[in-house]
């Protein structure tokens, strides 16, 4: 609700120029955003900025988004929470990191076999797509926008080589959402990380093998230099 009240006071700042543009100008609004990502981080962080820049601009200046990376706030997989308890006004993440909160949300991002990129907007805003995702949050006192896509992403990385299902049973993997969930039934121990965390608990044998996005993202945090197989 206060997401709305703010928007609809720029509104209607607008609207109303004839009668007092000089102190309506005046006037600013900062909306607070939570990100599951660290500051600076590539691609995902190039989101969040562009969106923060593309407000202030078309706003001329009187809408301001200030973000919170993970670092700040300290709860990459909170962000869900937080906004809903309105500690934030929005936040960028995905909505698999809290498929144990509202299950629903899992079919609004990647989710494995589903639609690509394409399709999955086409559906957004051709087939009914964002009518259902705001059925869902509804009941939590929030909208939900596309907020960027990976497209299909890549199977993971693996210390060991995977030959069989055999191969698979008691690895410790980071995988979240519903791919978890189809990895636990062929033996995988899935578990979730925060992004900023993933290095450090595949170099330290935390974890024996990690699910990212793809070779865009997954080389710049360095995997290839712990695990030697990659599997899509």
């Amino acid at each position: 609700m206060k997401i709305r009240s703010v928007l609809s006071a720029a509104v209607l700042a607008v609207a109303t120029t004839f009668a007092s543009s000089q102190a309506l100008a005046q006037d600013t609004f900062t909306l607070r955003l939570a990100e599951t990502w660290g500051p600076n981080f590539p691609i995902f962080g190039d989101t969040t900025k562009r969106f923060a820049e593309t407000v202030e601009k078309m706003s001329d200046g009187r809408l301001k988004v200030r973000i919170d990376s993970a670092n700040k706030h300290k709860a990459p997989l909170g962000v869900f929470d937080m906004v809903k308890a309105g500690q934030y006004d929005m936040g960028h993440s995905a909505s698999y990191y809290w498929k144990g909160k509202v299950p629903e949300t899992l079919f609004f991002t990647s989710m494995p076999f589903g639609m690509n990129a394409m399709e999955q907007y086409a559906w957004f805003y051709h087939g009914g797509g964002m009518e259902l995702m705001q059925e869902v949050y509804e009941p939590h006192n929030m909208l939900s926008f596309p907020g960027g896509n990976t497209g299909v992403q890549m199977g993971g990385w693996f210390r060991k080589e995977i030959n069989s299902l055999e191969d698979l049973q008691g690895l410790k993997m980071r995988i979240p959402g519903f791919a978890g969930e189809v990895f636990a039934e062929v033996g995988v121990n899935p578990t979730n990380i925060a992004p900023g965390e993933l290095y450090t608990a595949l170099e330290r044998n935390t974890i024996d093998a990690v699910e990212w996005v793809g070779p865009a993202l997954d080389l710049r945090l360095g995997f290839q230099q712990i695990a030697d197989y990659y599997y899509t």
